[in-house]
């Protein structure tokens, strides 16, 4: 049976060197695992009064529905202001509600963090990780994927194939983490 990987990406500019990393990720996975991006651009911010029933957001009923139906997640975030962006923070908040029904709970995760700059989206890994441990996550700690000067790896629009191999290192680790909790 195909274990489903639910690809969340924080980033919703087009040309995004996240969503770019996160289709090379996903063209990676092995024989018996599929990606599947997961749109998160169009979630409304979380307010509780609107998680009852007859008004509950569309966009929020579709997202919690799609994230129940995958096995494991990766994360793709850019880092804004030293932390992740308000969409993935926004996500983990929807996904996790109403209280008691989180559809993160127990999924393997993966987080990568892409930059145009030197420190590789370091703070936002970080603090995606802290909320991660309170929704039960249990994310892949070692190798960790902090993709730097990102535009120094690509060549014609793609990644080079050095960073494809880092990137497989990291899949292959991914998956023998997955499978410790299948």
């Amino acid at each position: 049976m195909t274990k489903t990987i639910g690809v969340l990406v924080g980033s919703l500019r087009e040309g995004s060197y996240n969503k770019l990393a996160a289709e090379t990720f996903i063209s990676l996975l092995p024989e018996g695992f599929e990606g599947k991006l997961i749109e998160i651009g169009d979630l409304p911010l979380y307010n509780e009064d609107l998680d009852v029933e007859g008004k509950v957001p569309e966009a929020w009923t579709r997202f919690r529905h799609e994230l129940n139906a995958v096995d494991g997640v990766y994360f793709f975030t850019p880092e804004y202001n030293r932390s992740m962006p308000a969409t993935i923070k926004n996500a983990l908040d929807v996904g996790s509600r109403p209280y008691g029904q989180s559809a993160w709970d127990g999924k393997p995760a993966l987080v990568v963090s892409v930059s145009v700059g030197a420190v590789s989206g370091f703070g936002a890994n970080h603090h995606l990780r802290q909320s991660l441990v309170f929704l039960n996550v249990p994310t892949l700690q070692q190798p960790e994927a902090y993709i730097g000067n990102v535009t120094n790896l690509l060549e014609d629009g793609a990644f080079k194939q050095d960073t494809k191999d880092f990137f497989q290192m990291i899949t292959d680790k991914y998956i023998e983490f997955f499978n410790r909790f299948a």
